[in-house]
């Protein structure tokens, strides 16, 4: 699986999102890792996304399995922090679940809530709470369409983001392969099942997220006790470049009470 690093010290793996790859990932953390030392940043291509072949991978129990051989390669069985947005914070849940010994912290941006399609979510309604008709007319329509159709703030910091972020991962995608892979969907074992996950938890949604929503995710408070649950408004799925701010702000916390947790250890 390719992946990148940056950094050293106890390792976070960060798991983006379906079709996109790493950089939706380096992009809204490093900026976060780059104010504390003493974090060894991973950051992989999901199987059929970015530089990583699918092969033989036929859904979500492969990707799974996957991100463990990579666990295994890279992180050995030192603790480490994991974060995973969108369909990635449902793989890292079903990491969390695999390993939760070895998962110190888990952190959830607007992570999918049960593992349905789309249509079948409770989602709120697409909404653009900051429009710039200006902006998107001069964008070729392709573009304009692919990015008006998540943003709920339209500007020009957000389209700089997407275009950084998001859209080089959509262009390389398989997207035959991760067709193929829709099939299998949901992982053979419920990430919630079994005891409890009782580390330092973030969970972050969008208010105006029509894509995974902010509803469904209440349901996994119960599996989570030391879940921290914010909703953002003014906020879609992209969130994280959309309230930046609030965005670090509620990261760098999580950060501090997985710290506290060790006992002042990472």
């Amino acid at each position: 699986m390719h992946h990148v690093e940056h950094g050293t010290g106890t390792p976070v793996l960060a798991v983006h999102g379906w079709t996109p790859d790493h950089r939706l990932m380096t992009g809204c953390l490093e900026p976060v890792f780059q104010r504390r030392s003493g974090y060894r940043r991973i950051y992989p291509d999901l199987p059929g996304m970015g530089k990583s072949p699918a092969g033989a991978a036929r859904g979500s129990d492969d990707l799974l399995a996957a991100l463990s051989a990579l666990v295994d390669d890279t992180i050995g069985d030192e603790p480490f922090l994991l974060i995973g947005e969108s369909y990635g914070g449902y793989l890292a849940r079903g990491l969390a679940h695999a390993r939760p010994g070895q998962v110190a912290g888990l952190a959830l941006l607007c992570p999918v809530g049960r593992p349905v399609p789309q249509p079948e979510r409770d989602l709120p309604d697409h909404a653009v709470l900051r429009a710039d008709p200006a902006l998107l007319a001069a964008l070729d329509p392709a573009e304009a369409e692919q990015y008006a159709s998540m943003a709920v703030v339209q500007s020009a910091e957000t389209l700089s983001r997407f275009r950084a972020d998001v859209a080089p991962g959509l262009a390389v995608a398989d997207h035959a392969a991760l067709n193929r892979m829709l099939d299998a969907w949901p992982l053979a074992e419920d990430p919630e099942s079994g005891p409890p996950y009782r580390k330092p938890t973030l969970i972050v949604c969008g208010r105006q997220d029509a894509s995974t929503g902010f509803a469904e995710q209440y349901a996994l408070l119960g599996h989570y006790p030391r879940a921290s649950y914010a909703i953002l408004d003014r906020a879609g799925h992209n969130l994280q470049f959309e309230s930046p701010v609030l965005f670090e702000a509620l990261l760098e916390e999580w950060l501090d009470r997985v710290g506290e947790a060790a006992g002042g250890g990472f």
